[in-house]
């Protein structure tokens, strides 16, 4: 594959205060947000959150009812999607069927009037750089679904866009194939050094792809950071419950007179609050499957299964009243009504168990 020519001037992009409704219904709330110039941003999170209404809205294709988008410092709030600089890559490839692959790829550039010889001349460029070189002549429904993701990706990039936006493009691949299209987006970009913003609701592409994450809920932001904060320190119980698989176990606790801290079962944990710690609350306590134990101490569980994923295994148990999933490197199949012991993460997160936010407190071990 042949590599591309990079972007020169891939702009940041800022949204102040975006709003967007359709009659009583509010789908975003007045977001702020910037995107840095030549970054890959993800913007993650469940299906109804506003994701791709707040990306139609970056390429123009959807109204913005209040506030102002910038690209580069300049206000394109109501400009036409032709005048903003941006290529937009769809879930459902939205290719012409009618049309060969170099067709499809080149339209952009036939619309613009480039003359023929430079058009083929970059159609063979884009082809040669998505490995479509020996499928130009083909038409759409010939093609495979990932075949199909790659023109489709080739469209944008032929007119060299400064902002690519990306709305799920991978959902209806299958696992192989989403992982081949990662890998693929990862290295154009790195080519391209284009102003990225890719929608989807996949943890796994948001934790593979992005130098940052945004996570949306309900219309708001509830995080925003590089994939490693997010996994290790989710904003709030949703964040916690939304990233990793297994998500985070959350396990009710409170604060004994002596600041240690103390299961809804009674179970005494070997860690304590620091001394300017807020310890009249009630939490939930944030442990990864991946911080968690089995040892010869601890708290006592009860197996409820165990599941075999080849590279490690996964233990289900009941702590204090609620489900603890334990993710172990070696292979272990423990038989239900087992009766374990967990060893709890030193400096575990703590939840408000009302608001969701996570409580900024410190630790330290103590002997049962």
């Amino acid at each position: 594959m042949n590599a591309l020519t990079p972007i020169a001037c891939a702009p940041d992009i800022v949204l102040k205060g975006l709003h967007k409704t359709y009659g009583s219904g509010h789908i975003l709330h007045g977001l702020d947000l910037v995107f840095k110039a030549g970054e890959l941003n993800v913007i993650l999170g469940p299906s109804g959150c506003g994701k791709s209404t707040l990306l139609r809205m970056v390429a123009g294709l959807e109204d913005v009812t209040q506030g102002q988008i910038l690209m580069g410092g300049r206000d394109v709030t109501r400009l036409p999607p032709k005048e903003r600089g941006c290529a937009m890559v769809f879930q459902n490839y939205a290719l012409y069927p009618h049309m060969s692959v170099a067709d499809n790829i080149g339209y952009a550039l036939k619309l613009a009037r480039i003359s023929r010889k430079e058009r083929e001349q970059r159609i063979r460029e884009c082809a040669s750089s998505l490995g479509l070189e020996e499928l130009l002549q083909r038409k759409p429904g010939e093609l495979s679904g990932g075949q199909r993701q790659r023109v489709a990706i080739g469209r944008a990039l032929i007119r060299k866009p400064p902002v690519l936006l990306f709305d799920e493009p991978l959902c209806n691949l299958d696992s192989a194939l989403r992982h081949e299209m990662r890998l693929l987006i990862r290295n154009l970009h790195q080519q391209t050094g284009a102003t990225i913003l890719y929608v989807t609701h996949d943890q796994t592409e948001a934790m593979t792809l992005a130098e940052r994450v945004v996570i949306l809920n309900k219309g708001h932001v509830e995080q925003i950071g590089t994939p490693t904060d997010i996994y290790d320190q989710p904003a709030s119980t949703f964040v916690a419950s939304f990233i990793g698989t297994p998500p985070m176990n959350l396990l009710p606790v409170h604060c004994l007179d002596d600041n240690v801290l103390i299961l809804a079962d009674g179970q005494r944990l070997p860690i304590k609050l620091g001394i300017a710690s807020n310890r009249t609350g009630k939490w939930l306590m944030g442990l990864r499957p991946e911080t968690v134990a089995l040892g010869q101490t601890g708290v006592t569980a009860t197996v409820e299964s165990s599941e075999n994923l080849g590279s490690h295994s996964l233990l289900y148990c009941q702590l204090a009243g609620t489900r603890c999933v334990v993710s172990l490197a070696e292979r272990q199949h423990l038989m239900p009504g087992t009766q374990v012991r967990i060893a709890i993460h030193p400096a575990p997160l703590l939840f408000d168990i009302e608001s969701g936010q996570r409580q900024l407190v410190s630790f330290s071990q103590t002997t049962k």
